[in-house]
């Protein structure tokens, strides 16, 4: 990609809510949202988010959403059956998230077949700079974006997958914003500080903050 500003590539900002890193390889998805990127702006009008019919009762634990129970999720699509959009959204784009290696690994493992550029983590920008909390939610909070996102979502609340996805969304810019204040970086400099390697690709060079 060579010289091209980081907002000349197509990117998607992704969030699942799952039952839970303890389920191991059983885990569910319960939720997905997907928000694209236009000249680096969330473009909401084209963002997806449905619930997920896992195929079986759930417990409530506390770490999932109320919003989230059996009798909700029972009348919602299975993963096969919104797997075809996920794809458009998803193939030959860069996938953004927060911590994304966690949501990237869930969803990879129930649709191996997704084919995305590459992925990329706020997480890691954020690490670079001298926030105390490192949360989505705080990032929210200290970059100013709470009136935002209520416009943007609030229908919505932290922890849901959309929320997340579009609060990720208008957090890349801006980190990019405090990071290189005086012109907007190249996309292959965002990459080497925001970039993830796929969970089938070997260990990347390090990063540009490491």
């Amino acid at each position: 990609m060579g010289s091209q500003l980081w907002h000349g590539t197509e990117i998607v900002a992704l969030d699942l809510e799952g039952s839970g890193a303890q389920d191991r390889h059983t885990e569910a998805i319960l939720e997905v949202a997907v928000v694209p990127l236009t000249h680096g702006q969330p473009d909401l009008g084209h963002a997806f988010t449905s619930l997920v019919n896992p195929g079986r009762p759930i417990p409530q634990r506390p770490w999932i959403s109320p919003g989230l129970t059996d009798a909700v999720l029972a009348e919602a699509p299975a993963l096969e059956q919104i797997a075809p959009r996920l794809a458009e959204l998803v193939d030959g784009r860069w996938v953004l998230g927060h911590n994304i290696n966690v949501d990237w690994r869930l969803l990879s493992r129930h649709l191996p077949a997704l084919r995305p550029a590459g992925l990329l983590d706020t997480l890691l920008l954020a690490r670079a700079m001298s926030f105390p909390d490192r949360s989505l939610s705080a990032l929210v909070d200290n970059l100013r974006l709470r009136e935002t996102m209520r416009a943007a979502a609030g229908g919505s609340q932290p922890h849901r997958a959309y929320w997340d996805s579009v609060a990720t969304a208008y957090l890349l810019p801006k980190l990019i914003y405090r990071l290189w204040p005086n012109r907007p970086p190249t996309f292959d400099t965002l990459r080497l500080g925001a970039g993830v390697a796929l969970p089938t690709e070997p260990a990347d060079q390090p990063g540009l903050f490491d």
